[in-house]
């Protein structure tokens, strides 16, 4: 066993609800207590109303599962109602079992994530918050591309392909720039059809996009 440093003055700390320490009598499968933990944390560092995590966001490597492990104790974690599953059109998130997930759980299902989602308007200051909480950690490389991107693009159009982004279950920073780059090379009125969903759908989920969309 590689003995711990020791915890820092400079890290955050993650609050575990007290009702969580009764289910460590009763959480006998690592891979429900690794995902379940690991979903309280990211869940409690998102900052925005939009407060959920799709199943790409449990990666194997911190977690030390296989993406099967992790299937299967997100299954647990759902039979045990730690977490819950919500779904609307092709979108499928995961959000804590908590008054204030509840009532985004409920609020998703229905469609209204948009209006949940609107919690930052991304400029200067909050460009990288933006991308931390809807992707991931920032890298020192994605640190400058996000910097390029606010000098070439209007803000309100990176907020928008953040938002489609999210809704199509791409977390994928290359995603989102290749719909910015369309939308510069096509013109304002090539950006999205809010009258014609189905339409909408297929512009970014087809041709120079379905490589986003190969699954394993």
């Amino acid at each position: 066993m590689t003995s711990f440093s020791g915890f820092t003055s400079s890290e955050t700390f993650t609050q575990i609800p007290d009702s969580f320490i009764q289910l460590l009598n009763e959480i006998d499968d690592i891979a429900e207590l690794k995902v379940t933990l690991f979903a309280i944390h990211r869940i409690e560092h998102i900052e925005g109303n939009f407060r959920a995590l799709c199943e790409t966001d449990f990666e194997p490597e911190p977690l030390g599962l296989s993406r099967e492990e992790i299937r299967r104790g997100l299954g647990k974690a759902l039979e045990r109602q730690t977490l819950l599953k919500s779904e609307y059109e092709a979108s499928v998130f995961y959000f804590l079992n908590s008054p204030r997930g509840r009532l985004a759980a409920e609020a998703f299902s229905k469609g209204q994530w948009r209006e949940a989602a609107r919690a930052y308007v991304p400029n200067k200051s909050n460009l990288f918050k933006l991308y931390e909480e809807n992707i991931g950690p920032l890298t020192p490389l994605l640190s400058e591309m996000l910097m390029e991107a606010e000098k070439e693009y209007p803000a309100a159009w990176i907020e928008e392909a953040f938002e489609i982004a999210v809704s199509r279950n791409v977390r994928n920073w290359k995603y989102i720039e290749a719909i910015l780059r369309r939308w510069k090379e096509n013109g304002k009125d090539e950006r999205r059809d809010s009258q014609d969903s189905v339409k909408d759908a297929k512009r970014y989920t087809e041709g120079e996009f379905s490589e986003f969309f190969k699954r394993d």
